[in-house]
């Protein structure tokens, strides 16, 4: 099994930025692709950003696309989401996750249980 702890998350205002961090722990970290998700009030969680095992391939969703960076540290076991130019609409809960591909969507891996998340709140 995993274990994923998020953190990093805050208030910050429109423009601005925060890094978010993801420690991973059980399941040897560096054989896995990971994720960032988020989920907004009244929505349903969507896929933010995902990085291949080695780190050597990423995807991001269109709303981010440019604004956000999907890093990740196998000797550590930590996957990092780095947020420039925040708009209120990224306000949401971030939650990290093991990542599986199917049919071209990528969704949450069928191993490891969704983490506690951390907030992001964008003000305008």
């Amino acid at each position: 099994q995993v274990q994923l702890v998020e953190s990093g998350g805050g208030l910050v205002q429109a423009g601005g930025s925060l890094t978010l961090s993801c420690a991973a722990s059980g399941r040897t970290f560096s054989s896995y692709a990971m994720g960032w998700f988020r989920q907004a009030p009244g929505k349903e969680r969507e896929t933010v950003a995902a990085i291949s095992w080695s780190g050597g391939s990423t995807h991001y969703a269109d709303s981010v696309k440019g604004r956000f960076t999907i890093s990740r540290d196998n000797a550590d076991n930590t996957v990092y989401l780095h947020m420039n130019r925040l708009k209120p609409e990224d306000t949401a809960i971030y939650y990290c996750a093991p990542i599986k591909v199917v049919a071209g969507t990528i969704g949450k891996a069928d191993f490891g249980s969704w983490g506690q998340g951390t907030q992001v709140t964008v003000s305008s």
